[in-house]
């Protein structure tokens, strides 16, 4: 990026900075209104019952009182603050423009979650991509410099597959013209793209979203540690705050734990939850009783969270047959996808994990999560290269809002990010 590109990226960024500020005073200033009213409301109401019994009017302000705090129980949670406008607003901000944006559609909720992906690569990020630049500056590739590249690519857990793929492509390029520093990146950016976008496109589907006027059934996968249960909770916010009418189904039913987890993110993401409080009960019979509920109140999307570890493997499997086996017949025509959660800091034990999987699960899609703070994020792209499976959702963070519909041209630019 030249001097003036980045001068003009840093003015537009500044131009977005400036509306987005004015917009979270004016909604500041409208909430301070409402408030306000509100309290208005309540002085007249106040004085009306001044003029009833007292007694009457205890009761009645009590009833009032406890009305008030059951209807502001599960409270909505707070929208993100605008931060410093800084390197990382400016970065997520070219992103959202490249991706055809207009300064008035960016929303602080966007800058916000890909500062979080942007910090959450930084590991990976460092891992390779600082260490390249540090090393070319602007220099021609050379085929030392693919070797070291090609090094840093297997450290980050890109996997082998991978790396041969783009390295193939690169030395090819660099045979037919020299190549410097920044175009190197550039065409490094465009070919891990095209990996991960292969099995997304031969899925024919772009972005996973419940279809309407079917159940959509979808099982959540993965050996315990890898975060599904919580996965699962965020997953059954995201779909509720996308106004699909969501259920959970409880079937990890060998791990008491899970059950109770997935009770409090019911809560917090006002979505219900099917379970059984039986010791070792059947998770088939439980998804068979969700199913039911589904049906009778027209549910969108049904999420189950399935059991990460039994006894053997083929165990697992087989308990994974039988809910598929309830779901084909209570519903042959529900839309139905098995998505495996996997933890990016694993890195090659969670690729082991896919392959594992993916032979005999009937897996659709992958579901990356702990972006943040590990330096494996790489994996990503072993996952689509290795295991031909679709990204449909990544994880940076702790937070309710932390998992988001994977987008291949955020995660790579967000990975390969300039200093």
């Amino acid at each position: 990026m030249t001097n003036t590109d980045s001068d003009n990226s840093r003015e537009w960024a500044a131009q977005a900075y400036a509306l987005l500020k004015k917009r979270q005073e004016e909604q500041k200033q409208e909430l301070k209104n409402q408030e306000e009213q509100k309290q208005e409301l309540k002085n007249q109401e106040e004085q009306k019952q001044e003029l009833k019994n007292q007694e009457e009017q205890k009761q009645e302000l009590i009833d009032i009182e406890s009305k008030e705090n059951l209807s502001e129980s599960p409270k909505n949670l707070s929208e993100p603050e605008l931060g410093d406008f800084d390197d990382n607003f400016t970065w997520s901000a070219m992103v959202l423009a490249a991706q055809g944006k207009k300064i008035n559609q960016i929303s602080i909720d966007e800058i916000d979650w890909l500062t979080k992906l942007r910090k959450g690569l930084e590991e990976t990020r460092k891992g390779f991509v600082t260490e390249l630049l540090d090393k070319l500056g602007d220099d021609p590739l050379t085929p030392e410099s693919l070797d070291e590249l090609e090094t840093l690519l297997i450290r980050a857990d890109v996997g082998i597959d991978s790396t041969d793929k783009v390295m193939g492509s690169l030395r090819k390029k660099l045979n037919e013209e020299v190549v410097g520093g920044e175009a190197g990146i550039k065409f490094l950016k465009k070919e891990l793209k095209l990996i991960i976008d292969k099995p997304i496109k031969n899925s024919g589907t772009d972005l996973l979203v419940p279809q309407k006027g079917k159940l959509n059934v979808w099982l959540l996968v993965g050996v315990n540690g890898v975060g599904k249960t919580t996965t699962l909770g965020k997953l059954a916010y995201l779909s509720a705050k996308s106004n699909y009418k969501t259920l959970i189904a409880a079937a990890d039913t060998f791990r008491a734990a899970a059950v109770e987890q997935l009770k409090v993110w019911g809560e917090r993401s006002n979505v219900d939850v099917i379970s059984n409080q039986s010791k070792n009960a059947d998770p088939a019979a439980v998804v068979f009783d969700a199913i039911n509920s589904a049906k009778k109140r027209n549910i969108d999307l049904l999420l189950v969270d399935t059991a990460g570890r039994l006894q053997t493997k083929n165990n697992l499997m087989d308990e994974l047959a039988k809910i598929k086996k309830i779901i084909d017949k209570k519903v042959p025509d529900a839309m139905v996808e098995s998505l495996l959660v996997l933890d990016a800091s694993q890195g090659q034990n969670g690729l082991k994990q896919a392959k594992s999987f993916a032979k005999s699960a009937n897996l659709t899609g992958a579901i990356i999560t702990k972006l943040d703070g590990t330096s494996r994020g790489g994996v990503s792209l072993a996952v689509s290269e290795e295991v031909n499976l679709p990204i449909r959702f990544i994880g940076a963070g702790e937070g309710i809002k932390d998992l988001r519909p994977f987008n291949s041209y955020e995660f790579v630019e967000a990975m390969i990010a300039d200093k």
